[in-house]
């Protein structure tokens, strides 16, 4: 492997990495600070990309098209918390399970019925179309670099909202003591919903900025639920820092064994994952 084609690879790695945490990160934080264990959440990233290649067609733009989108995925959060997910706050993780993946199911049939079961491309923006070279035969897409820039701020104001703001605080302390918070007079039922939502719309960020260079497709948030799992438990369950950290090794655990040994491609993120819960079985980062 050449130098060029080390950095391609490099770059790949941090922007799948760092796509990933998007996803990871709404994860953590419903499971660690609510108790909730959510199948569903990849099914969020589904319903972004979807929503991408609909406001797309309507819009023509792809960047308007997330900003619509953004509110969009944040109100269905908010919706479903207050339908379904209040009630589960004090039930056992198997009716969490059956709820969750009911809504797997369902999201897949409205999905269906509303735009069909063929696969979509979304165009990227005239704006960030172009690519850099990198040699006389190589280069690299601007989109990609956006994509990484995006989720480095957002992760960045992630950790200002949780360790530097009001909402942070409480969010903080309604994942260590809800009762204690509840009778500091704190509205703890609006705050998890503000959480559930918050994790919905970074799923559904993740789809809609992933669409354009993965296509849109039925069941396409199953692979990603399956390694947003695997991010948390790597990370430790609830830390939004260990999720990042987790992320982008398993972006560069996926990457670079799918171009150094394809035939174990497959297994490369779980070996990592065994061998990081061999050396902390509580995860990289302590909740917190």
């Amino acid at each position: 492997m050449d130098l060029t084609t080390f950095l391609i690879q490099v770059l790949n790695a941090l922007q799948y990495g760092l796509l990933l945490f998007l996803v990871a990160s709404g994860l953590t934080l419903v499971f660690g600070i609510m108790g909730i264990i959510n199948l569903a959440h990849g099914s969020f990233y589904m319903i972004g990309a979807y929503m991408a290649f609909v406001l797309t067609s309507m819009t023509g733009n792809l960047m308007l098209a997330i900003a619509l989108g953004i509110p969009l995925a944040f109100a269905l959060g908010a919706l479903l918390e207050k339908l379904l997910f209040v009630h589960l706050y004090k039930r056992d993780h198997l009716e969490q399970v059956l709820l969750t993946y009911g809504l797997i199911l369902i999201f897949e049939e409205l999905r269906s019925l509303a735009v069909g079961d063929d696969v979509h491309g979304v165009a990227i923006p005239a704006l960030f179309s172009a690519s850099i070279p990198l040699s006389e035969t190589l280069s690299y897409p601007v989109y990609r670099l956006v994509i990484s820039a995006v989720c480095v701020v957002l992760a960045v104001g992630l950790y200002v909202l949780i360790q530097k703001t009001r909402l942070g605080m409480m969010i903080r302390a309604g994942s260590h003591d809800r009762e204690m918070v509840q009778a500091l007079g704190i509205d703890i039922n609006r705050l998890y919903m503000i959480v559930f939502a918050l994790g919905v719309a970074l799923a559904a960020l993740a789809g809609m900025l992933a669409a354009p260079v993965s296509s849109v497709y039925p069941g396409m948030g199953a692979s990603v639920l399956i390694i947003s799992f695997v991010i948390v438990v790597i990370g430790g369950v609830g830390s939004v820092w260990g999720a990042l950290v987790a992320a982008l090794v398993i972006g560069f655990a996926d990457t670079f064994g799918k171009v150094l040994v394809p035939e174990l491609a497959g297994l490369a993120v779980y070996l990592v994952m065994a061998a990081v819960l061999l050396w902390r079985p509580e995860g990289i980062f302590r909740k917190g």
